[in-house]
């Protein structure tokens, strides 16, 4: 099997727009758009389903380092027990000793982080600002009381309204953190999002549009029945997942690898992965949206007043014809591509239904077998 990487702009929308909508609307009060956004970023799992669970000081440090650029150097498992009861194998023992060095959070008297206790506004506000650059010095004598009013100064509260010591559940925590990416940072003056590779729009909401540019990896045509953890280089088990657009879960991938053919794109620094089932040699029955066709090339079809420059072509047994409506596509499939009548190839592509069921089908990306 052959595959190549087009230009990463192009490879990112394919993979990501599935996750998060085109359209970048205002996104005060989506929570959709917002756990989605915090998902693609790595920060928080997809996958949770009770969002008013309480957040234990454990994940939120696991939070705040998948939020940093120590995410990148985190180590599997702790070298040391900064913690009388966080021992190195507890699952968290790596971002809780990075949360501890770096002052994102603080220890108990009597050597104790309490793990498993909840987490509370006054504690996360002090992780969030100090990501962005602000330290105990920047507060006066009043550390705690100075550090709320600058967190409320910054408009970090946005669709959180919670007192200093309650409690924070997975709503509030993604709030927090989509407002973090917001936020401007303390040295640069530029927003918290530039650190994870995402943008503001010009509504100043975040645009996750630039995450994956030059990380994005794929896509990668994996067989049905194969093991998805040998063509991923991180561990599959913790990752964000996105089935055919939608938020899903390792175990819902791996049922969908049983059965089928399935095209992956993934981004080792936000631990995520975007798949689409492979539908084989037939119509993709979903209504709109990115979606992924195996089949034969039966035909390549060029424009009467270009004979150099291909248009669209067709699968042996489908009924459908395929638009080539990038640069990138049409030279694929082109006389100076690689590309031919009778090659096994599986499309990524765009598909749009019309107010009539009539649906149009645009290349955007390919696998070549």
């Amino acid at each position: 099997m052959r595959t190549r990487q087009i230009a990463a702009s192009m490879a990112f929308v394919t993979a990501v727009m599935g996750a998060v909508p085109q359209t970048v609307l205002a996104a005060d009060n989506n929570m959709d758009y917002r756990k989605k956004v915090i998902g693609v970023a790595g920060i928080m799992s997809n996958t949770t389903t009770n969002l008013n669970e309480p957040v234990s000081r454990a994940e939120f440090a696991k939070m705040l380092v998948n939020a940093s650029v120590y995410r990148d150097y985190l180590p599997v498992t702790s070298a040391v027990s900064v913690y009388a009861d966080v021992p190195m194998t507890h699952e968290a023992a790596s971002s809780i000793r990075i949360a501890a060095e770096q002052n994102w959070m603080a220890g108990y008297l009597g050597g104790l982080f309490k793990p498993e206790q909840s987490i509370t506004l006054q504690e996360a506000v002090r992780g969030v600002l100090t990501l962005l650059g602000y330290t105990a010095e920047d507060f006066g004598s009043n550390v705690s009381s100075a550090r709320m009013a600058k967190f409320y100064a910054l408009e970090m509260n946005e669709e959180l309204d919670r007192q200093p010591a309650e409690v924070l559940n997975k709503t509030d925590c993604i709030n927090l953190f989509y407002n973090l990416l917001k936020t401007e940072l303390k040295t640069t003056g530029k927003a918290y999002a530039t650190v994870l590779g995402c943008e503001l729009n010009s509504d100043g909401e975040v645009n996750p549009m630039g995450l994956a540019d030059n990380n994005l990896k794929g896509p990668k045509l994996i067989p049905k029945g194969r093991n998805l953890s040998n063509y991923i280089p991180f561990n599959v088990n913790e990752a964000n997942i996105f089935i055919n657009g939608e938020a899903s879960s390792y175990d819902s991938l791996k049922s969908e690898l049983s059965s089928n053919y399935v095209v992956i794109y993934y981004n080792q620094t936000a631990k995520t992965v975007w798949a689409y089932t492979a539908v084989e040699d037939g119509e993709s029955d979903i209504q709109s949206g990115r979606c992924a066709i195996r089949g034969t090339v039966e035909n390549i079809y060029y424009s009467s007043t270009d004979v150099m420059t291909p248009t669209s072509l067709t699968l042996e047994g489908v009924g459908q014809e395929f638009k080539l409506s990038s640069s990138q596509m049409q030279f694929a499939f082109s006389i100076y591509g690689s590309l031919r009548v009778g090659d096994r190839v599986t499309l990524i592509c765009e598909k749009t239904v019309n107010s009539n069921d009539d649906a149009t089908y645009t290349i955007v990306d390919y696998v070549e077998e």
